[in-house]
């Protein structure tokens, strides 16, 4: 298979195309390289080094004729959605639309979207939310990941195109990077590695659905198949605070610093976390990863490569 992986120099999206490759398909990456870092790029993969609202993405998915595309790339800092969400608007929702343009034109037998099961739920009525939860996005960020999967509703309706839209949870593991607003794990590991105290907003009691990359690639493994249509929760559906996430850092480490508490993060979301049966059931898919095992690794990784 012929797959175009946007964002595959980022820390979701390279690790899903090793795994594509190493399923022998053939991955081009649509990445420009602004938050993706080259040392993340497989050699089998071609590069296009491009911003996917330029016009010449959508040209270039059209000239490729992949059968799938995989959208990683992504504005994905909630903070920053906030501060300018003009930009956010443009890479997340008309960079999207550029290539659902193309994918039309090339014929694109299936897109496989990166959602958010957090930031499209907005705080939460019930916990574990299924895929009909409301959908009351609490950010720019949210609101253009919805935009997303209505889009695509819409392409798929109009002109037949099959989608599936992966709602994430947090998703933590190699790669990841210390920046943004999702990267709590690449934090306190990059602080703890140097000697630092990690600073913890407000109590630590806040709430995240956890889910390790290696399961999240296994995902999109499985979604290239699958003739499902609509969102799909990819998490684990366990809820696990930042205090705990914290200890078993410092665990992994071996370190004794102890973090420290700063002020509360006005508007943050208290508690999020979802309900999996969908995924079980239309893509036979679970979590496999055990969060103390995958911290761990985690751990070892930023240890490999501190300093690189």
């Amino acid at each position: 298979m012929r797959i175009v992986v946007t964002g595959g120099a980022g820390f979701i999206g390279s690790n899903i195309v090793d795994a594509y490759i190493e399923r022998g398909h053939e991955v081009h990456i649509l990445d420009d390289l602004s938050t993706g870092q080259s040392r993340n790029l497989n050699p089998k993969a071609e590069l296009h080094e491009i911003d996917i609202a330029d016009r010449q993405a959508g040209r270039l998915i059209e000239g490729i004729k992949p059968d799938a595309l995989s959208h990683h790339a992504a504005q994905m800092d909630v903070r920053h959605s906030v501060a300018d969400p003009t930009f956010d608007a443009r890479v997340n929702i008309l960079g999207f639309i550029n290539l659902l343009e193309a994918c039309k034109t090339a014929g694109v037998k299936k897109v496989v979207f990166a959602s958010s099961g957090g930031a499209v739920y907005g705080e939460q009525d019930v916990f574990r939310a299924a895929e009909d939860h409301p959908t009351r996005p609490a950010s720019p960020y949210g609101v253009s990941k919805r935009a997303g999967e209505l889009y695509l509703s819409y392409y798929q309706q109009a002109f037949g195109l099959p989608y599936i839209a992966l709602r994430y949870t947090n998703v933590y593991g190699p790669r990841q990077s210390a920046k943004g607003e999702a990267g709590v794990v690449a934090i306190f590991l990059t602080l703890l590695l140097a000697g630092k105290s990690p600073v913890i907003n407000g109590d630590g009691g806040q709430t995240r659905d956890y889910v390790y990359v290696g399961d999240v690639v296994a995902a999109n493994v499985v979604a290239l198949d699958s003739t499902f249509v609509g969102p799909v929760n990819i998490g684990t559906g366990v809820e696990t605070d930042v205090v705990t996430i914290y200890q078993h850092l410092r665990k992994a480490v071996g370190s004794p610093i102890e973090a420290q508490h700063g002020p509360a993060k006005p508007g943050e979301q208290r508690r999020s976390c979802v309900d999996t049966g969908r995924a079980a059931q239309v893509l036979n898919w679970r979590p496999q990863m055990i969060l103390a095992e995958g911290l761990r690794r985690t751990a070892e990784f930023y240890r490999e490569t501190a300093g690189r």
